[in-house]
């Protein structure tokens, strides 16, 4: 989904600082001691870089933003929680958020280390190559327990000067235009939850009939097949499916259940399903249907409920 960034930060094997630029040495230096580090420019670009890692180390999308263009800003707000935390795992290579804490490592360099319970990377960031309003850092990412350097991923980051602050501009030879990559994906993560819609649709069908055969009659409402706050199930909170499918809303996609008919002895027999984006173009484009008669049907009706006029679908 973020191939194009992830290819950016992977060319471990070399760094893409400019020439003249100093890279990062691929194991940490001894302090020399009687020298201390020189400190860090608060509103230089070195600073900045250290509070974007720190962001997404602790994957908090308002202090990352805080640090993009406003052209870039515009489009990390329009996209979806899971797209902004995926942007924020890039720049640190760990899937769940973080404890950040910046200091400097032995050569004196700015250090900024991201604790997770299974692993812990350091990236150590370089002088900042200063050229008129762009910056660029060279950074060196490694996994904190590695004392060979096989984990160390050499970056190259650029940053503008945009409104009296520093900015992200680049991830080694990539740009970070946000907004050229916004459609891309969307479209990505809108057919990923297309089909988790349908499986989830799929899992509420289930659980209505096995409500049914327990109860011996159809649930008045998606919240009952959600799990009880305390004790064993019940008819009002039967444990079939999770609390977010219960609430209705789940993955991009909103959730109802509509009763449909009723048998001879007035016990509701048949229902209907329906699955429709919850951000339509952005969530997800098809709406998914299941008729009282449980066929299932999928159709693009730009956000509307479903129907059975809609083309069936196994």
């Amino acid at each position: 989904m973020f191939a194009g960034v992830a290819r950016g930060q992977e060319s471990s094997s070399r760094s893409d600082a400019p020439a003249g630029n100093p890279t990062l040495p691929s194991a940490p230096a001894a302090k020399i001691p009687g020298v201390a580090a020189a400190p860090i420019a608060e509103g230089g670009p070195v600073a900045a870089l250290r509070d974007v890692l720190l962001a997404a180390c602790s994957q908090d999308g308002n202090g990352f933003a805080r640090f993009l263009t406003e052209r870039s800003k515009e489009s990390f707000k329009r996209l979806t929680p899971a797209a902004r935390v995926a942007l924020m795992k890039r720049f640190v290579l760990l899937n769940v958020p973080g404890k950040a804490s910046a200091t400097a490592n032995p050569a004196g360099r700015p250090l900024v280390r991201c604790e997770t319970p299974d692993v812990t990377t350091e990236m150590a960031i370089g002088g900042a190559d200063v050229r008129e309003n762009v910056a660029f850092l060279p950074m060196e990412l490694r996994d904190a327990a590695d004392s060979t350097g096989v984990s160390v991923h050499q970056i190259n980051m650029g940053l503008v000067r945009e409104g009296g602050q520093w900015r992200l501009l680049s991830i080694g030879l990539l740009l970070l235009d946000l907004p050229a990559l916004e459609v891309e994906w969307d479209a990505a993560e809108s057919d990923a939850n297309e089909s988790t819609a349908l499986e989830n649709l799929k899992k509420l069908s289930d659980a209505v009939e096995a409500y049914r055969r327990t109860y011996s009659s159809l649930p008045e409402s998606l919240a009952v097949l959600g799990p009880p706050a305390e004790g064993a199930p019940t008819h009002e909170a039967a444990g079939l499916v999770d609390r977010e499918l219960a609430a209705g809303a789940k993955d991009g996609y909103v959730f109802r259940i509509v009763i449909a008919g009723a048998s001879a002895l007035g016990a509701p027999a048949k229902y209907e399903l329906a699955a429709t984006p919850s951000d339509y173009g952005r969530t997800g484009m098809r709406s998914f249907f299941r008729d009282a008669d449980g066929g299932w049907h999928a159709a693009d009706r730009r956000g509307a409920v479903g129907a059975t006029s809609d083309p069936k679908i196994n």
